[in-house]
Order: C-alpha cells, then sequence, then structure tokens
C-alpha cells in the first residue's frame, strides 16, 4: 500500500464515547461476543454484496465467492477479520464508525442505571455491534475499500476508543473490509487458533457465509509402518470453513438444536438474551416459503419511538433482499424477529413493490396467524413464561384489535388485565377466565378504567360488585380505552363500563332489592328536583344511583358519550375534545345524601350539591377545572 494521503481526525459524537465506556465495563464478564458482532456484520456486508451484484455482476469484481475470514498474529498481538463483501466509502466509514447510526439514543442514555448488570442487558438489546470490538481492543483499524471503486478509493480509519479517530485514504486490492483488532494486554487467550475457532463454532456456525480460519501447514512425515516405510506427504496450508455455511432456516427443525437456534436469534437481532419462543416452518404448495419466528424475551429499548425500524430479514430463493421488511408482520407485532425467505417473490423485489403485491399479503397473514398460534400455545401451556411475555409486550399486543379487524377475536383471548378477583396488578386474567367464572344469571362482562391500578382498584363504581361478588375487570393503561372502542364483546358476551349508563345488572338484582330502590325513588323525588335546580346546566342529569354503597356521589357517562379517560386520552394526543356534561349521581343510602335533603336553607344546599358534584368529578377525573372554588366550599362548610 502507498503511502496513506488525506488524514483527517474527528471526534466520536457524544453517544458513542458514553458508550463505548459503558460497554467495555458492563460486558467485560462477556467478552467473547465481539467476535461475534464483528462476524455478524461481515456476513451481512457478504450478503449485500451478494443482493447489489443482482443488478451489476461486476461488483464482484471477479471474485465471487463471498466470505469471512479470521486470523491471528501473536507477534503483533492483533486479531484479524477480514471480508470480501460490499465495503465502504469515506463517508459511510466516518457514517457508521463515528456516529449511532440509530434514532432516540437520548432515550436509551436516560434507561442506563449504573447497575452493570442490569446496563449490560440494555446495552445487549441496543445492538453493540461494530463497538464490541472495544471490549478486547485497545485499538482498532479498519481498512475497507467499496465494491466497484477503484484501487486507490480505500480507506482507513483508527482509534483507541476514547475521544476521536482518525480516517486515511489508502490504496486497498481487495474490496470489502478488514477489522484489526490490537488486542489489551491481559486478552492474550484471543491469541489462540483452537479459542477462536471455538468462539465461531459456537456463535456463527449458522451463518451462510463460510467463516474461514487457516490450517498451518503440516510436514511429510512417517507412515504406519516406521520409518522405513511409505512417508506421507506435507499438507500445504489453506483457508478452511470453521462453521457449517448453511443458512440455518434452510435445514430441517430435527436437526437444529435449541442452542443453534438461540444463537441465530442474537445473530439476526444483536440481543445478548436468549429469545422466549420460536416457530420454524417451511410451507409447499400455492406459496412456498420459509418461516423462523422469534419471540424476544425482553422489549427493545425504543419499541415505542416511531421511528425505529422493525420487521423480518427478507430473503427471496435463499438471496438477502432487506433487513426490516416491515410489510410481513404487523406494527401490533413489531417486536418480533425473524428471517422470511420466499420463493414467489422477484429477486429484484423493492419495498415499493411488496407494498402492492398479493403475495406479500398472503406472506403477512401467514406470518401473523403463526405468531398467534405461538402465543396461544404459549398462554395455554406455560401461564408463567406468558406472564412475563405479557409484562414485556402486553401495551403493544392491546393496539391489535384496532389494526387487525380479521384477527380480533384470536388477539382477545390474548388480553390480560387485572380484576377484583386478583390481589395486585401482578395477578392478570384473560376474557375466557372471566367468562368461565360467571355466574349462570350474568351474561355481560363488567370493566372499569382509571389512571392507575390504585384509581381502578378503588373506584366507587366498583361497590355494588363488591357487595354481590360480581368480578370487574381493571383498566389503568393509557391504550385501554381506545382498544375497548375497537372490541366491544368476547364470546358473545357485550363489555360494559361500570361507569356508564344507568346500572342495570338485570336478573343479578334480587327482587327485595328492586323493591328498595322504587321506594327510595318515590322518597327523594323532591330532593332529586331540588338537585337540579342547584346545579343546572353544569350537568346533563341529576338521579339517584343503585351502584354506591359506601360513597355518596358520583358522576357518569351517557351510554353514547364519550368516557372520561377517552377524553384524557385525546387531550393528551392534542387533540380538541368536545365540551361534555356528565350525569350527576346520588346516593341515597349515604348519611350525607339523606341529611341533606332535610336541608332547608336554598343557599347551603345548593353548597353540599355543588360540593358532592366536585367530590364525584375529582374521584373520577383526578382532577378539577377550578381546585381554588373546591377549597373555598369546602372551608366555607367546615366554618
Amino acid at each position: 500500500m502507498t503511502q496513506e494521503q488525506h488524514t483527517e481526525k474527528h471526534g466520536f459524537t457524544a453517544e458513542v464515547s458514553q458508550l463505548l465506556k459503558l460497554m467495555i465495563h458492563s460486558l467485560y464478564s462477556n467478552k467473547e461476543i465481539f467476535l461475534r458482532e464483528l462476524v455478524s456484520n461481515a456476513a451481512d456486508a457478504a450478503d449485500k454484496l451478494r443482493f447489489k451484484a443482482l443488478e451489476d455482476s461486476s461488483l464482484f469484481e471477479d471474485d465471487g465467492d463471498l466470505r469471512v475470514r479470521v486470523s491471528f498474529d501473536k507477534d503483533k498481538r492483533q486479531v484479524i477479520l477480514s471480508d470480501n463483501g460490499i465495503g465502504m466509502t469515506r463517508d459511510q466509514v466516518i457514517e457508521h464508525l463515528g456516529t449511532i447510526a440509530k434514532s432516540g439514543t437520548k432515550e436509551f442514555f436516560g434507561k442506563l442505571s449504573g447497575d452493570e448488570a442490569k446496563d449490560s442487558q440494555l446495552i445487549g438489546q441496543f445492538g453493540v455491534g461494530f463497538y464490541s470490538a472495544f471490549i478486547v481492543a485497545d485499538k482498532v483499524t479498519v481498512e475497507t475499500r467499496a465494491a466497484g471503486t477503484e484501487v486507490s478509493q480505500g480507506v482507513r480509519w483508527v482509534s483507541a476508543g476514547e475521544g476521536d479517530y482518525e480516517v486515511s485514504d489508502i490504496e486497498k486490492t481487495g474490496r470489502g473490509t478488514d477489522v484489526i483488532l490490537h488486542l489489551r494486554d491481559e486478552e492474550d487467550e484471543f491469541l489462540d487458533n483452537w479459542k477462536l475457532r471455538s468462539i465461531i463454532t459456537k456463535y456463527s456456525d449458522h451463518i451462510s457465509i463460510p467463516v474461514e480460519m487457516y490450517k498451518e501447514e503440516q510436514p511429510e512425515r512417517d507412515g504406519p509402518d516406521g520409518p522405513e516405510g511409505e512417508k506421507i506427504p506435507a499438507v500445504p496450508g489453506e483457508w478452511e470453513a470453521i462453521n457449517k455455511a448453511t443458512a440455518l432456516w434452510t435445514r430441517t427443525k430435527n436437526d437444529i438444536s435449541d442452542e443453534e437456534y438461540n444463537e441465530f436469534y442474537k445473530h439476526i437481532s444483536h440481543d445478548f438474551a436468549d429469545p422466549l419462543q420460536w416457530s420454524h416452518n417451511k410451507v409447499e404448495g400455492k406459496q412456498d416459503y420459509t418461516s423462523l419466528l422469534y419471540i424476544p424475551a425482553k422489549a427493545p429499548w425504543d419499541m415505542w419511538n416511531r421511528e425505529r425500524q422493525h420487521g423480518l430479514k427478507l430473503y427471496v430463493q435463499r438471496v438477502f433482499i432487506m433487513d426490516d421488511a416491515d410489510q410481513f408482520m404487523p406494527s401490533y407485532l413489531r417486536f418480533v424477529k425473524g428471517v422470511l425467505d420466499s420463493n414467489d417473490l422477484p429477486l429484484n423485489v423493492s419495498r415499493e413493490i411488496l407494498q402492492d403485491t398479493k403475495v406479500t399479503s398472503n406472506l403477512r397473514s401467514a406470518c401473523t396467524k403463526r405468531v398467534l398460534t405461538m402465543l396461544e400455545r404459549m398462554a395455554k401451556n406455560n401461564a408463567e413464561k406468558y406472564q412475563g411475555f405479557w409484562e414485556e409486550f402486553g401495551q403493544v399486543l392491546k393496539e391489535g384489535p384496532a389494526e387487525d379487524a380479521a384477527n380480533k377475536d384470536q388477539i382477545a383471548k390474548l388480553l390480560r388485565f387485572a380484576s377484583t378477583h386478583t390481589d395486585s396488578k401482578d395477578q392478570t386474567v384473560g376474557f375466557a377466565d372471566y367468562v368461565e367464572r360467571m355466574g349462570e344469571s350474568q351474561d355481560k362482562i363488567y370493566y372499569v378504567s382509571a389512571d392507575s391500578y390504585a384509581a381502578a382498584a378503588n373506584n366507587p363504581h366498583l361497590e355494588i360488585f363488591k357487595k354481590k361478588g360480581i368480578e370487574v375487570v381493571l383498566m389503568y393503561d393509557r391504550i385501554d380505552e381506545w382498544l375497548i372502542s375497537h372490541l366491544s364483546e368476547f364470546d358473545g358476551k357485550q363489555l360494559v363500563s361500570v361507569s356508564k349508563g344507568s346500572l342495570d345488572l338485570g336478573e343479578l338484582d334480587d327482587e327485595e332489592t328492586k323493591a328498595e330502590q322504587e321506594k327510595a325513588e318515590t322518597e327523594f323525588a323532591s330532593f332529586v328536583e331540588r338537585a337540579k335546580t342547584a346545579m343546572g346546566d353544569k350537568v346533563k342529569d341529576v338521579r339517584l344511583t343503585h351502584r354506591l354503597i359506601d360513597t355518596p356521589s358520583c358522576i357518569v357517562s351517557d351510554d353514547n358519550d364519550m368516557s372520561t379517560q377517552m377524553q384524557k386520552l385525546m387531550e393528551a394526543a392534542g387533540q380538541a375534545v368536545p365540551e361534555q356534561k356528565y350525569i350527576f349521581e346520588l346516593n341515597p343510602q349515604h348519611p350525607m345524601v339523606a341529611k341533606l335533603s332535610d336541608e332547608q336553607d336554598e343557599a347551603v344546599f345548593a353548597d353540599w350539591i355543588e360540593l358532592l358534584h366536585q367530590q364525584a368529578e375529582l374521584s373520577e377525573r383526578g382532577s378539577l377545572e377550578d381546585p381554588s372554588d373546591f377549597i373555598r366550599r369546602v372551608n366555607r362548610l367546615l366554618v
């Protein structure tokens, strides 16, 4: 190579510097993963070249045998990884090796706790890739040339993994990338042929590109008959593949171990943890494809980032086409990782073409069904494991009924909520469990929605249900109200909010209770009229309630009106919410209401009625439009 020219020094972005410091300490106990990450990157580079060469075979530069080579030099204390893949230009080197090309990095670093064990898991979810080299190296050199460019357009990148790096122009004969790790003093174990081979076999056996190491030359030696017998000729040194070099998903399931499935997942996801579950299927007939789909054990740190890419790795006839093909997996299953290999799509397929093909639609439907079936089996056969999944991904799955009407019933079976039947929010029930526990005379599924578990569990609307032993589903996630607007029934039973409309328990009420209610309606008729006059147009209506036991009043939405939770959801999203008035209900059995009915002073009566209304509003909405008015009224009545 000629003397390098046009050398520039650049500073790492703040995110890279911070990540490097954290990573070296947090991941040190699992440092051999650096080789897995670098081999994985090299294999991806080879895959990308193969795809680009479909349109321009000259990119192969008369070298179509794609491979990754791993070697070491004990004297120089170097481990070298070389690939003849797509390579990088100078601009690409600066873009990919000088910055973390992911949106939401500020959020990521905000989640780091300083606990190395926890942070190492989060860093694993972030995907460290190339930067893992600095776990074992105190200096890294990268020499690369993009396929199809001149020999003189090679680039050298050098950094000690601290504040900056240097980029130089070099001549590089072969296309692709060489990563040279200058090992730290204490990392001698990686200057060993057997050690490197064992790591490659452990982590990279499934990669479809050959990963090669040099087989040492063997000198001429004596045969089995001793010194006078036939000589065994010398064997020259050569590169040999260490891995199987067969795409894992193309092999039969019986020939693949759980460990191989786990390592392949880590290869495609850059996650450190084993997956929770996977499904490997080969389909032939009207469609011809293979899918290998994984459900992670932990949610990615940026799952709620709108800019985050998701989807499957797409192959067509074993040729890599693209990462993050989101056309094959609905948004509510965006946590699913995996590979889809189709024989029915053209090799020159693009994201635009994928949007409009029937093949894409059929594959999306099949992959979605596969994942939902996988989750159904998990929920049925291992409730504890499914609960772990639900805690990580439940809120995303709740988007399903609105997004995927065709699978709404199947998704509904997978939903989990707390209920008055459970002791804490960590214990959840499905709608099927609820229906199984329903009494013979109950024909509805009752639920209450609130801002928190405590607010839902202690909601005044539950009082009559607790008294009668009727289970109520507790919904307190922001998305729940939106979910219910798209899921009105389950197994033929209507979902009914306990805080909307007039409460009609039907056959769940006995005749004696109904008689008491009718009597109260008659006795308190004039009281209700006075309350209506006092409240004026502040409310939609005033009436007696039979849903309360220990609480004097509550507000409810009319059957066709927007619930308080939906209002808050829309307001939080910045949407205009039409003004809405609530129905004000008073409990005739409560001592305060009974005493108030005898109050003769209309001004005092109006004050008390307004106070009860504000109490009810605070309990239901969690806030008041004018808190100072509430405080003044309380103080006035106390005096």
